[in-house]
């Protein structure tokens, strides 16, 4: 297998295990409020803490790496990883429970962003497209593991069996990526004299927020989906099923999208039919006959699902090698910034409207935004790259 393959599995594998962390409070919430006699709004409070300082940390991270180097970082994100897995593991307290997450999320937030870059660094002359789609379905299949794993080795052990089980998975990714990855030949390190001029700020920002607001209208449907359908009549564990139909075509297709960006070469089309999948399928499920939900909502997971690969993978095209890891830690800044804002607003107008189908025509909004993104990130980039090759300096 050659090499840039192996270093993909290892980085999956990483954030598979970022993934399963990052569920496992929801996982094990029942247990874990047993064992700490807290309550569901405190457990959402431990939920939203790990991915909270994102922000922040996403922009720190790629800082960090232009200093010690973007391996040296990593390493020191999954020991922060193993930390507060461990201070989590050993908290009596809702507050050293706190302090784990924050540490785990810390190390996972940084991960998230540098190994993002690393893909890029691997398959930038090839097939980055799809190298990214696999990474990026390393999520869905993480929060199905953490659904799966946890919940029963905490009820057929006990809640320290599963806190023990995910360290173990956490050590292993730290080992496998110390001692496997390896900088790819010819790749740059970020220039730490670098000005935050010289980014192509304007297509960076017009990719971020396309990322943001796709993945923002997703979380419309499995956030706020089990609803819509319940006000359509159907009963909670069948809305749960179908919306469930929906994220499962939408991981299936991840990787289908980046491979067919590499091999047609048509990967702003891809991009487009998958937005415009995403955004249809609101009034889909909100003005079809019943007998037609459960298959729009999976031939809509399964366009949406095609532009992840694609998205992710622009900002590659304008940023120079030696401005990646703060280009992408910037590009997760303001990717962050609109996840953490556009479920507060879609339960705000929810609650205001007395209607929660507000937040599937939110939804669809976001994805024709999206839309008018994508557009605007072709035509700056393109003036970005002129730019570029005038200046004897191209991306």
């Amino acid at each position: 297998m050659p090499m840039r393959w192996i270093i993909l599995s290892v980085l999956f594998f990483a954030r598979t295990v970022m993934a399963i962390q990052f569920q496992s409070v929801a996982a094990l919430s029942p247990f874990i409020m047993d064992s700490l006699a807290i309550t569901l709004t405190e457990i959402g409070l431990l939920i939203g803490l790990y991915s909270g300082p994102g922000i922040i940390v996403a922009i720190a991270g790629g800082t960090v790496a232009s200093w010690f180097g973007d391996k040296r970082t990593v390493i020191a994100s999954l020991m922060l990883m193993v930390a507060g897995a461990v201070i989590f593991t050993s908290a009596t307290t809702l507050g050293w429970a706190v302090a784990g997450r924050i540490v785990s999320g810390v190390g996972g937030l940084v991960l998230n962003v540098l190994m993002t870059k690393m893909v890029i660094d691997w398959f930038a002359e090839r097939n980055v497209s799809t190298a990214l789609a696999i990474f990026i379905s390393s999520w869905p299949v993480g929060i199905a593991l953490g659904l799966l794993i946890l919940p029963a080795l905490a009820a057929s052990a006990n809640l320290q069996t599963a806190w023990l089980a995910l360290t173990i998975l956490t050590v292993v990714a730290l080992l496998l990526f110390t001692f496997v990855y390896q900088t790819p030949e010819g790749a740059k390190s970020d220039d730490t004299r670098i000005r935050i001029t010289t980014l192509p700020w304007t297509p960076l920002a017009f990719a971020a927020v396309l990322w943001g607001l796709y993945n923002s209208a997703f979380a419309m449907i499995f956030g706020f989906g089990t609803l819509v359908l319940g006000e359509r009549g159907m009963t909670i564990a069948a809305a749960s099923s179908a919306i469930s139909f929906y994220i499962i075509a939408g991981a299936i297709s991840i990787p289908v999208g980046g491979w067919l960006a590499d091999r047609t070469g048509k990967a702003n089309w891809v991009i487009f039919a998958s937005l415009v999948g995403g955004m249809l399928v609101f009034p889909a499920v909100l003005y079809l006959p019943d007998s037609y939900i459960v298959a729009a909502l999976i031939v809509g997971g399964l366009l949406a699902g095609l532009a992840p690969g694609p998205v992710v993978a622009m900002p590659g095209l304008i940023l120079a090698p030696e401005t990646r890891a703060f280009g992408t830690g910037v590009f997760y800044s303001i990717y962050y910034l609109q996840t953490m804002i556009a479920p507060a607003l879609a339960g705000a107008l929810a609650d205001y409207m007395e209607d929660v189908s507000v937040a599937f025509l939110l939804g669809s909004g976001m994805m024709l935004l999206a839309i008018v993104a994508h557009w605007a990130f072709r035509q700056t980039a393109s003036t970005q790259q002129v730019t570029g090759s005038r200046s004897g300096r191209g991306n």
